[in-house]
């Protein structure tokens, strides 16, 4: 077992926080064989309703399977249980890279989907009945049947926090209809985010929240401002024309696609370090087949597999899957479709937040002043400085900037996952298995050495018996020994990593800025401050530049990272 993963590098997604909301403590792995042991009678409401519904999810993935096979039937079962282990990574990445991987995760658009499928199914079943149509409320029946079903689909799902997000802004549009009340407005979606806070306050931070709602905000307003202009009663000819052969409706797709686009992209960057240039394309290409054969094939499989009648639907289901799967898979291969952008703070994003939410907002031509906010965000991030030293925080693993303007790597330990993060935050196209990371650094038994842009070194001291010539030779030495009292250099060891986890250090000129990743002060259930760490005013402190001092032994100062 091991505990929870810290950020890889200061600022990066923070893996202990989010295992901790999960009540999950330590993460690890088993070896050997694994025996399945009889459930027990006694288990408890929990746990009963836990194996019902995995038990449910492993039945409708065996009807699947009897049918498709391959990625057809793991996207089959993804979309209607959640499950997305079974992906090929092939797959996986041309979905992403095409701006398509939000189908294989159960959000907001599937909810939708599910509750406005069984909604315009139960009221045109009900509306062929005149005296139903005629006497009763038969759209509110509609949108009550549609808010079963989609409580269904949050339970089958697996009620993770994003689906929970997704049903609790569905279940509000439903609620609307059922009351008379506009479904569509800022005053809905406002609702559905104060309940989603109040359920679960963690999400707030979590980039599904961020992403989902300032999609649906974009969506909100195109809504209310550019529908009524788009289906205003055409007096011209030639727009009734294109109006009869569903022009406006393809206008209203591209316009969606793009607005949520482009909503989602400052968090997209932020969270990802990429953004999907050709991801219109690829949604106009897709999202309709999606809409109107995969995902309603998938429910009226639900719906038949209790009388063994579901297997043309997941044919058909599988059919749509292969279009959509081939759309990713073009879109991904086009030139330039993998735009990588580096990583910056959370300060350019909050401004692009404040830029989106006001053009949502605001009604007046006020609300273009957030668009200078959001083109000032947006420059503010591509301008933000790249780090010149990375430190993992076992220590095992470095990373230095050299002349050529990369990352040069210093490992002794083979963390594939750290490294795909890192070089993922740089924009670097590189993969893990790249000979040129290992470019310009010399190593040998006692450690390794690599020099920085100005020619300084940077080492890592494997042995004690290297931290002599090391001390006497470089700027930085990485090591989880003990240094000498007289090293000339600065030196990060195992004490100061296991107390400030990674570390990112900037050339400030003959020293270092420096930002870690456990903040002096920062005191959280997911990481604890350690003995001594508690002034939380030292978090409001300025950076502190790491001073070069070779004729004194290095303060506990010299390295302290402040925010």
């Amino acid at each position: 077992l091991l505990p929870p993963l810290s950020p890889v590098r200061p600022g990066s997604y923070d893996f202990s926080r989010d295992m901790f909301f999960q009540g999950i403590g330590a993460s690890g792995f088993v070896m050997g064989t694994i025996a399945a042991s009889v459930p027990p009678d006694a288990g408890g409401l929990r746990l009963r309703y836990a194996a019902f519904m995995q038990g449910l999810r492993d039945a409708i993935d065996a009807r699947i399977r009897a049918t498709l096979e391959g990625d057809n039937r793991a996207i089959a079962t993804a979309l209607l249980t959640g499950r997305r282990d079974a992906i090929s990574t092939p797959v996986n990445d041309a979905m992403f890279i095409s701006g398509l991987g939000h189908v294989l995760s159960i959000s907001g658009y599937h909810m939708a989907v599910v509750a406005g499928v069984v909604f315009f199914a139960v009221r045109a079943l009900l509306a062929l009945i005149p005296g139903m149509a005629a006497g009763f409320a038969i759209k509110k029946w509609s949108a009550a049947a549609a808010l079963v079903a989609a409580a269904f689909y949050l339970l089958l799902s697996g009620a993770e926090v994003a689906t929970q997000r997704s049903f609790f802004m569905t279940a509000v549009v439903l609620i609307a209809v059922m009351v008379d009340r506009r479904a569509i407005t800022f005053r809905t979606l406002a609702v559905a985010a104060l309940i989603v806070l109040v359920v679960a306050p963690e999400a707030l931070v979590h980039p599904s929240f961020q992403m989902s709602f300032a999609a649906t905000l974009g969506l909100v307003a195109l809504v209310q401002i550019g529908m009524p202009n788009l289906f205003a009663s055409p007096d011209h000819s030639a727009t009734a024309r294109i109006a009869m052969w569903g022009g406006r409706e393809i206008a209203m797709l591209f316009l969606a696609s793009l607005i949520a686009g482009l909503a989602t992209t400052p968090y997209a960057a932020f969270h990802f370090h990429r953004v999907t240039p050709f991801g219109v394309l690829a949604n106009l290409g897709a999202m309709p087949v999606v809409s109107a054969l995969v995902m309603p094939a998938g429910l009226l499989g639900l719906i038949a597999a209790p009388f063994g009648l579901d297997g043309p639907f997941w044919w058909l289901m599988g059919i749509g899957i292969d279009w959509m799967v081939a759309v990713s898979r073009w879109v991904a291969a086009l030139p330039g479709a993998v735009g990588r952008i580096s990583a910056f703070g959370i300060a350019p994003l909050i401004a692009a937040s404040l830029g989106i939410i006001v053009m949502g907002l605001l009604r007046t031509p006020l609300r273009w002043a957030g668009a200078v906010v959001l083109l000032a965000a947006i420059l503010w991030g591509l301008c933000a400085r790249q780090p010149d030293i990375l430190i993992a925080g076992d220590g095992q693993s470095v990373a230095v900037r050299g002349r050529d303007g990369q990352l040069h790597l210093i490992r002794s330990s083979k963390d594939s996952f750290l490294l795909k993060e890192w070089l993922a935050a740089d924009a670097d196209p590189r993969d893990a298995g790249s000979a040129s990371l290992a470019a310009g650094v010399s190593c040998d038994e006692a450690g390794c050495v690599t020099p920085l842009a100005d020619g300084r070194l940077v080492a890592l001291a494997l042995r004690i018996d290297s931290l002599a010539d090391d001390c006497s030779r470089a700027a930085l030495v990485v090591t989880a020994r003990p240094a000498p009292p007289d090293c000339a250099a600065m030196v990060v060891d195992r004490q100061r990593l296991a107390r400030q986890g990674a570390l990112a250090l900037t050339r400030s000129g003959d020293g270092f800025a420096v930002q870690a990743a456990k903040t002096r002060g920062t005191d959280r259930p997911w990481s604890p401050a350690a003995a001594g760490e508690t002034d939380f005013s030292a978090s409001l402190a300025p950076q502190a530049a790491v001073p070069r001092n070779r004729d004194a032994t290095p303060s506990e100062a010299d390295l302290q990272a402040e925010d």
